[in-house]
């Protein structure tokens, strides 16, 4: 079992940054390739970003935000810039095993709780 937590979500103006961390607790950090979804209200989950062997980006989001995975603090975070109003959602990490295809949601086996985000315009 993993248990996720997600943080550093909240209100932030069009154009601005922000930096959520993933804090993973329970079996080896190292050993599960690590996802952020999001969903807007109203909408599907999707993917945004993931990080095993290399690193892979929804379009929408490519060369704004960039995920990173601290081995020994057991985190993965998810930096955002040049945010946008339609970045507007709740925030999701995932865990799942490596091989499995990065962008389905079926993929992953543990899932947090989610942290709002909110981009002002």
């Amino acid at each position: 079992q993993v248990q996720l937590v997600e943080s550093g979500g909240g209100l932030v103006q069009a154009g601005g940054s922000l930096r959520l961390s993933c804090a993973a607790s329970g079996r080896t950090f190292s050993n599960y390739a690590m996802g952020w979804f999001r969903q807007a209200r109203g909408k599907e989950r999707e993917f945004v970003a993931a990080i095993g062997g290399s690193t892979y980006y929804a379009d929408s989001v490519k060369g704004r935000f960039t995920i990173s995975r601290d081995n020994v603090k057991n985190t993965v975070y998810l930096g955002m810039n040049s945010l946008k109003p339609d970045d507007t959602a709740v925030y999701y990490c995932a865990a799942k095993a490596y091989g499995l295809p990065y962008k389905e949601q079926m993929s992953y086996l543990y899932w947090g709780q989610g942290t709002q985000v909110t981009v002002s315009s």
